[in-house]
């Protein structure tokens, strides 16, 4: 296992209360991410420095780009559909529910899209109740099916690269899971630990995929990302300053570049980067995301 001090740099200065899902959007060359509690839908353009916020009328829990434009949000009460770029606000013209199921005490996390096109989207309690949250698969048709219902703090979801399995965190569990995809990509079985995060090392947050079938994972209290084999072995330790990492996605041109979001929520004296856009420039090769098909 080499652990190392990255070539970070700071994409994108900011104070977000609780930074969360970077995705790249290939289509536009920029990164989305989103600030949960703020709510809060951020754009990042590398090439330019270009940035957009747009704001959302509930707290967001994911933001990913639909085929042929706007976004899918994953929402307070359910996941809506949204026909803008990222900017002015998601309550306005364009936007619309694909799933309103509001749940008293409860908001979404973070999502993903699989390679059908489909948002496999988590909810969670605000109180982090055991069983108070879900995953969810929602078709742009509106088409939602419960893939799990006994979940505390639904997290980073992701799949190797043939799409054979699926890899999945429930935080407090400090398990990266890992499952078995049917070939039709509509269901999981056989559910098992791929990998444990020892006591005092922080909690599993987001994740994502690399093109050799590596996960990696940033680490909620560990101010760390985490790059794990195919095996499930700890092979790579990305060191950060601030403790509160919170997901992690390859974007850039080449998908060569690491981007970490960050939080500052709770922290009495955050350091200067929390709740920043972090970036390991060339730090691996990371896979094309799909966008969600609606």
């Amino acid at each position: 296992m080499t652990t190392y001090e990255p070539a970070l740099e700071v994409a994108v200065q900011a104070q977000a209360t609780l930074g969360e899902g970077p995705t790249w959007d290939a289509a536009r060359s920029r990164l989305i991410w989103i600030d949960i509690l703020g709510s809060r839908v951020n754009t990042y353009d590398p090439s330019t420095g270009r940035r957009t916020v747009m704001a959302t009328e509930q707290h967001v829990g994911a933001a990913k780009p639909r085929t042929g434009g706007g976004l899918v949000l994953n929402l307070r009460d359910g996941v809506a559909l949204y026909d803008g770029d990222g900017n002015g606000n998601a309550g306005g013209t364009g936007f619309r529910w694909l799933h309103h199921a509001p749940v008293p005490g409860r908001r979404a996390n973070d999502a993903a899209v699989a390679a059908d096109g489909s948002l496999w989207a988590g909810t969670m309690r605000y109180d982090e109740t055991p069983g108070g949250g879900t995953l969810s698969r929602l078709t742009g048709d509106g088409e939602v099916t419960t893939v799990l219902d006994d979940v505390a703090v639904s997290n980073g979801t992701g799949w190797s690269p043939d799409g054979r399995l699926m890899y999945y965190i429930d935080s407090p569990t400090r398990r990266i899971d890992v499952f078995d995809v049917s070939s039709d990509g509509r269901s999981v079985t056989n559910r098992r630990q791929f990998a444990l995060i020892e006591e005092g090392a922080g909690f599993p947050d987001g994740l994502t995929v690399d093109a050799d079938g590596c996960v990696w994972v940033a680490l909620w209290g560990g101010a760390a990302v985490r790059r794990y084999t195919p095996a499930g072995a700890l092979d790579r330790t990305i060191t950060l300053p601030t403790p509160l990492a919170t997901a992690c996605a390859f974007g850039g041109p080449n998908l060569t570049d690491l981007y970490i979001t960050t939080a500052r929520v709770g922290l009495t004296d955050p350091h200067p980067m929390s709740g920043s856009l972090l970036v390991v420039p060339e730090a691996g090769k990371g896979l094309a995301q799909p966008a969600f098909a609606g």
